[in-house]
């Protein structure tokens, strides 16, 4: 299964919390905001301002801000951030592993790897705060179960 990271998920949150309004946040708010533990909250700051994608404010108004606006900041930049390089499989990414000379699925796990990169780079912080109206619309449609049930019935 493939899987993002608490922290990588979390991450992504916080990022869209504070991309909502552009404010200065402080970790205890974003935490309370998010009904997060402020430990946590603070640890993933730290690991965002580390790759430059929030920074500090010092003061006694001081906290955390978005270093870019949320169009330029991708999908693929926070989990990065959080998680390290994307890679699908041990040797999908930058890394080789001692199977390397016998194994006929590399190549193939390296392009999925590409497109997987390349999907979530093209989705920026902006996107992911506004609603996706197919999204919501296939949220409110009713299904109709009628099928399901008379396969239950026949089994």
């Amino acid at each position: 299964m493939l899987r993002l990271s608490k922290f990588a998920d979390y991450g992504t949150q916080v990022m869209a919390y504070m991309a909502r309004d552009g404010a200065v946040h402080s970790a205890s708010e974003v935490a309370a905001g998010m009904g997060m533990a402020a430990s946590t909250v603070s640890k993933i700051l730290k690991m965002l301002a580390r790759e430059n994608l929030v920074a500090s404010v010092m003061g006694a108004k001081g906290g955390y801000m978005l270093s870019r606006h949320p169009k330029d900041i991708s999908m693929a930049e926070i989990i990065n951030a959080m998680d390290g390089p994307i890679s699908v499989t041990e040797c999908s990414g930058s890394s080789t592993c001692s199977r390397e000379s016998f194994c006929s699925t590399r190549v193939n796990w390296q392009d999925i790897n590409h497109v997987i990169q390349d999907a979530l780079e093209k989705v920026s912080l902006a996107q992911m705060i506004k609603p996706n109206n197919h999204q919501v619309a296939s949220r409110h449609q009713v299904m109709d179960v009628s099928a399901i049930s008379s396969r239950a019935r026949s089994v």
